[in-house]
């Protein structure tokens, strides 16, 4: 059997196809993180533990270009009653503002956890394993006199026994708007 050339077309789709395939692969590659990929990290996170007694926090919001929107502080005071937990938030903002937030938190098996808040459309639902906690919910925000609904996929890394480090990104409707990140300190 004779081998023909490849016409133009043929190439140029063939070219087209290896491409798409490369793309699909490196894509494949860039997964978001998993909870269970921090399972051997330690020191073991264990929320209950943690988040008990009072907490300070500082924290910024920064845009989706990268520039510091407000600075905040926070100071945390944490109760649990077995597996339900209360972690009350008062924050105040670089402008003067203040804002309170009562999370009510359920433990539940396997690092399971949910937790609801006023502000907080529906469940949150979180997971623990080893040092990280990972947590999504839907925050009520109030912006320019009206409130939008805003997805948090909240990450949570306890680096030692009193420092914990958070970062969240917020999105809308599958966009990025910007993030929030915290530094716990516990009392």
């Amino acid at each position: 059997m004779k081998h023909q050339p490849m016409s133009h077309s043929k190439s140029r789709a063939l070219r087209s196809v290896l491409a798409l395939c490369v793309s699909a692969a490196l894509l494949g590659g860039c997964s978001t993180p998993q909870v269970q990929d921090y399972a051997k990290e330690t020191p073991v996170l264990e929320l209950r533990e943690y988040f008990n007694g009072t907490l300070d926090a500082h924290g910024i919001f920064t845009d989706r270009s990268g520039k510091v929107v407000k600075r905040f502080t926070v100071v945390m005071e944490c109760t649990w009653k077995g597996d339900q937990g209360v972690l009350d938030e008062a924050f105040t903002y670089s402008d003067g503002t203040t804002q309170r937030r009562i999370w009510r938190l359920t433990r539940h098996a396997n690092g399971r956890y949910t937790g609801q808040a006023d502000d907080v459309v529906g469940m949150a639902e979180g997971q623990q394993s080893g040092n990280a906690f990972n947590w999504a919910y839907t925050l009520a925000l109030p912006v320019d006199g009206r409130v939008i609904e805003v997805q948090f996929d909240d990450w949570m890394y306890l680096m030692d026994d009193k420092v914990m480090l958070n970062k969240a990104a917020m999105r809308k409707w599958g966009v990025g708007l910007g993030e929030v990140t915290l530094s716990f300190y516990k009392r």
